[in-house]
C-alpha cells in the first residue's frame, strides 16, 4: 500500500477530499452516538432485546425507505438530496437529549428510526455519486479510502465515544453527532463536480414517469432485469447480504463489552473500535484486486468470508477483552475487504442512470439481512445467551457463505468470467 497515490488523489481532486471528509465526520459522530445509546439502552433496561431494537432501528426503516431513495437519487439533483439528509439528521440527533430514563427511552428510539431514513437517502446517493466525483484511473483508490473512512471512524469515533460517554457523559456524545452532520452538509454544499451524468431526454422522460407505487415496481423491475443479463451483477449484489445474515454479532459485541468482559461503555468502544481497525485496513489490502478481472473480486470475496467466520468462531474463547478486540479485527477485516470490493464492481458494472437505485438495493439487501439478524440474536441471547448465540449466527453466514460460493463458481471460471465481462453494460 503506496500512500503516495492516495495523498495524490487528495491534492488533485478537492471535490473528493471535501466528500470524504464529510464521509469522516459524519461516520465519527454516529459512532459516538451508537456506544452512547447502546450503554443507555442497557442501563435502562436491562436487556439484550431491547439493545438489539437500537441497531434495529438503525437498519430497518434504512430498507423501507431505499426503494424511495433509489429513484430520487437517480431523478433528483444528487448533491442536494445529500444536503438535505444531513441538515434532517442533524436537527433529529438533537431529540437523543430529552432521553432521559426508561419512561422517555422510546423517544431516543424514534430518533434511531429517522436517522435511519436519512441515510437512506445520504449513503447509497453518495456510493452511487462516487464514479462522477474522481477519473476512472483514481476509481480503486477511492473505494479504498471511502472504505477505510467507515473503518476509520468506527475505530476512533467507537473508542472515543466510549469514553467520552463515561467520562463526560452520554449528552456529550449525542451533541457530537448533531455538529457531525451539520459540517457534513456544509462539506457536500462545497463540491463542484456534479454527482451524476447528464441524462438524455428519453432517460429523463422515464425517470419523470418513475412516481409512486407504480414508479417502485418499475425501478424493482429494471434492477432485475439488469441482474437477469449480468450474473456478475446479481453475485455482486448479494455479497454484503451473505454478511449481513450474521451481522447481529454487532449487538453482541454490546452484551460481550457489558456482560461477558463488565468493561461498561468502555469495554463496548473498544469492541467496536475492533470492529473498525478491521474495516479501515480491510479495503486498502482489497485495493489490489479492484480490477476488471471479476474472477479476482469474486475469489477475493470469497477469502473474506473465510476470514469473517475465522474472527467470530474464536472469539468465545477469548479470556480477555484485549484478545476478543484481536478476533473482531480479524473478522472485520474479511467485511471491509468484501464491502469495498463489491462496491467497486458494481460501481464499473452498472450505468449511471441505474446506479441509485442499484446501491440503494445493495444496501436494502444487506439491512434486510442485518435487521433479521439482530432481531434473531437479540431473542437468542435472552435465553441461551451470547455465547451460543454467537455460534448460531457464524453458522449461518457459513451456510449463506456456501451457497453463494456454490452459485458464483461458474462466475470464479476464468472463460465463462471473460465472457461475463464482455457483457457488461
Amino acid at each position: 500500500m503506496d500512500p503516495r497515490s492516495y495523498l495524490s488523489l487528495f491534492r488533485r481532486n478537492p471535490d473528493f477530499r471535501r466528500l470524504y471528509v464529510a464521509q469522516l465526520i459524519s461516520f465519527g459522530g454516529d459512532w459516538f452516538a451508537t456506544v452512547a445509546l447502546l450503554g443507555l439502552a442497557l442501563e435502562f433496561t436491562d436487556s439484550a432485546t431491547v439493545a438489539s431494537l437500537v441497531l434495529v432501528l438503525q437498519t430497518a426503516p434504512f430498507f423501507l425507505a431505499s426503494p424511495y431513495a433509489g429513484v430520487l437519487a437517480d431523478r433528483l439533483d444528487r448533491r442536494k438530496l445529500m444536503i438535505a439528509a444531513d441538515v434532517g439528521r442533524a436537527v433529529v440527533s438533537l431529540g437523543f437529549l430529552l432521553a432521559r430514563d426508561s419512561s422517555t427511552l422510546w423517544i431516543a428510539l424514534v430518533c434511531v428510526a429517522l436517522l435511519s431514513i436519512g441515510a437512506a437517502f445520504f449513503e447509497p446517493t453518495a456510493t452511487a455519486s462516487l464514479p462522477n466525483l474522481v477519473e476512472e484511473d483514481d476509481l480503486p483508490a477511492a473505494n479504498a479510502l471511502i472504505g477505510a473512512a467507515w473503518g476509520t471512524m468506527l475505530a476512533v469515533g467507537a473508542g472515543l465515544g466510549g469514553l467520552v460517554a463515561g467520562l463526560v457523559g452520554r449528552d456529550a456524545a449525542f451533541l457530537v453527532n448533531a455538529l457531525s452532520f451539520a459540517v457534513s452538509g456544509l462539506l457536500i454544499w462545497r463540491v463542484r463536480r456534479p454527482f451524476k451524468a447528464s441524462l438524455t431526454a428519453e432517460e429523463q422522460a422515464v425517470l419523470e414517469a418513475a412516481g409512486g407505487m407504480g414508479g417502485l415496481r418499475r425501478s424493482l423491475k429494471e434492477t432485475l432485469s439488469l441482474v437477469r443479463r449480468s450474473p456478475i451483477v446479481g453475485a455482486l449484489l448479494t455479497t454484503k447480504a451473505t454478511f449481513g445474515v450474521g451481522m447481529g454479532v454487532v449487538l453482541l459485541l454490546a452484551v460481550f463489552g457489558e456482560e461477558v468482559f463488565q468493561a461498561g461503555d468502555a469495554g463496548i468502544g473498544l469492541l467496536f473500535a475492533a470492529r473498525g481497525a478491521g474495516a479501515l485496513v480491510g479495503p486498502f489490502i482489497a485495493r489490489r484486486y479492484m480490477t476488471d478481472d471479476d474472477r479476482g473480486l469474486l475469489r477475493t470475496i470469497a477469502v473474506a468470508i473465510g476470514a469473517f467466520l475465522l474472527g467470530y468462531a474464536l472469539l468465545p474463547a477469548s479470556p480477555t477483552i484485549l484478545l476478543a478486540c484481536l478476533c473482531v479485527f480479524f473478522a472485520h477485516l474479511g467485511g471491509g475487504a468484501q464491502w469495498s470490493l463489491s462496491s467497486y464492481g458494481l460501481q464499473v458494472s452498472v450505468p449511471d442512470r441505474l446506479r441509485g437505485r442499484v446501491f440503494s438495493f445493495d444496501y436494502a439487501l444487506v439491512l434486510l439481512a442485518t435487521t433479521l439478524s439482530t432481531i434473531v440474536a437479540g431473542v437468542l441471547a435472552e435465553f441461551v445467551g451470547p455465547i451460543l448465540t454467537l455460534y448460531v449466527l457464524v453458522a449461518a453466514v457459513a451456510l449463506a457463505g456456501l451457497i453463494w460460493l456454490v452459485w458464483t463458481r461458474p462466475l470464479r471460471r476464468p472463460r465463462l468470467v471473460r465472457a461475463e465481462s464482455a457483457k457488461r453494460i
